[in-house]
């Protein structure tokens, strides 16, 4: 069955949609079967990956996580919802698959409020495919509302990405307790996969004392290879394109290394 890895963070702005394609986008590249999940009503992970027209025509004839979810109900012409098999994109950038956002998971926590097994839904969807994947990345929302403990209930690993920002590095530990209570409440076992130092060269406050402050305190967990802030890789983005079609070499590098340590820490061989 394939390894579930959820990243991470309660803060936006740490480069953890960056980290969630790329990722997805070098585990196909290095032929590793692999499914990304979009869980951001943002959307920012499926655009990098699909154009706006293409994601358009795509959320109206297949649904969306958000159909996965049941914040929304895309239905077969004999009145069964979508499932799965559906909703996923195929052979996107580097040959990854796609289940792509929707805008309706910003009010999904009402949408679902007295429900049952609300943070169980994408694992139960998971489950029709998970055979036929390697890894499954879900990039998701900065908060641990229900597509969060989704993701959390559905994965192995979870993998924090932290930008070198006074907030970010107070909030690690927070997370990891949040994500410990949650786990025990609702018998699940997940292991940490790392913490991966992002958007690093942002103008920040004390950000050297930051970084040398993260690795102090969480030590192995901490990812030797850092990411650094470059503006190809938010181009990439905007392009809906690989990374590898860009010719900075650093940036590139930077998060095949990251990559390759992430699959060595969740048990992975290339």
């Amino acid at each position: 069955m394939a390894t579930i890895v959820a990243m991470v963070n309660l803060k936006g702005g740490v480069g953890k949609t960056a980290l969630s394609v790329n990722f997805a986008d070098y585990c196909a590249s290095a032929g590793l079967k692999t499914l990304l999940v979009d869980l951001d009503p943002q959307t920012n992970a499926t655009f990098s990956a699909m154009g706006i027209d293409e994601w358009d025509k795509h959320k109206d004839e297949n649904g969306t996580v958000a159909d996965l979810l049941g914040a929304r109900d895309h239905l077969h012409p004999d009145g069964a919802r979508k499932d799965i098999n559906d909703v996923i994109a195929k052979n996107l950038l580097q040959g990854f698959d796609l289940v792509p956002s929707h805008l309706d998971l910003f009010t999904v926590d009402l949408d679902l409020a007295g429900k049952p097994n609300r943070e169980g839904r994408l694992k139960r969807a998971l489950r029709a495919v998970r055979d036929e994947y390697d890894v499954v990345v879900c990039d998701c929302p900065p908060n641990l509302t229900i597509p969060t403990q989704n993701a959390i209930s559905a994965s192995t690993h979870y993998v924090v990405p932290v930008s070198p920002d006074f907030l970010s590095a107070v909030g690690i530990a927070l997370l990891k307790s949040r994500v410990a209570d949650f786990c025990e409440d609702i018998d699940h076992k997940i292991d940490l996969g790392g913490i991966v130092l992002s958007r690093v060269g942002r103008p920040a406050r004390r950000r050297s004392e930051t970084i040398q402050s993260i690795r102090q305190q969480f030590s192995a967990d901490v990812l030797d290879q850092q990411i650094t802030e470059r503006a190809v890789v938010a181009g990439a983005a905007e392009e809906a394109k690989s990374l590898k079609d860009f010719p900075d070499k650093s940036a590139k590098t930077e998060f095949e290394q990251v990559s390759k340590e992430l699959l060595e820490r969740i048990g992975i061989a290339e």
